[in-house]
């Protein structure tokens, strides 16, 4: 069991050393936190998305945008829209699930803010729906994908592509590559920059 826990450790690791040592990714990291800032600064939100683990992703991200990342501040307007239980029970119901985030996005999605969609496979048919509203109302999409980025990564204005095909290596990327959107976020618009 010993090996076993030290085997997944590495293979983590191995995972994020692949994106430290890929300037490319880096630098559309950096791009992504400009957008943020770009949003912030024009009094704009930011909205996030998954499903399963990727949707409980997209809460922490919009949490530590609400509440604090690492230190007090004021609150930064982000919305998961995976939160809300009779939104998306009422519009899965009348609408199908493929809907359950397009909708919340023509509704609530003001031209100016920024949708992040999370989804391993970057398949997911409701995120995919929900880059469509999103362009029609003139909203920057940012694609958080892994394996080799799917549908969601043609149709994004930035596309974050983990380099893994395993699901929880994607995932515990993702949510590093949160850590340090909000970080940036919050030290750039509150702190002393970065």
């Amino acid at each position: 069991m010993i090996e076993y826990i030290k085997k997944e450790v590495a293979a983590s690791a191995e995972t994020k050393q692949k994106i430290l040592n890929d300037e490319t990714f880096i630098a559309k990291i950096a791009e992504v936190a400009q957008a943020c800032l770009d949003v912030y600064r024009s009094n704009k939100k930011t909205m996030l998305a998954g499903n399963g683990g990727s949707a409980a992703d997209a809460q922490h991200i919009a949490a530590e945008l609400v509440g604090r990342y690492g230190f007090d501040r004021p609150s930064i307007p982000s919305l998961a829209l995976t939160t809300d239980s009779s939104n998306l029970t009422a519009i899965g119901n009348d609408y199908g699930y493929d809907r359950v985030f397009s909708r919340q996005v023509e509704g609530m999605g003001q031209e100016g803010d920024l949708f992040i969609g999370i989804s391993t496979s970057g398949n997911s048919q409701n995120i995919i729906n929900a880059f469509e509203s999103a362009k029609a109302k003139g909203i920057t999409t940012v694609a958080l994908t892994g394996r080799d980025g799917g549908k969601m990564a043609q149709m994004a204005d930035y596309a974050l592509i983990v380099p893994s095909n395993t699901t929880p290596r994607i995932q515990e990327s993702h949510i590093l590559i949160g850590h340090i959107l909000c970080d940036i976020i919050e030290k750039e618009l509150f702190g002393e920059g970065v």
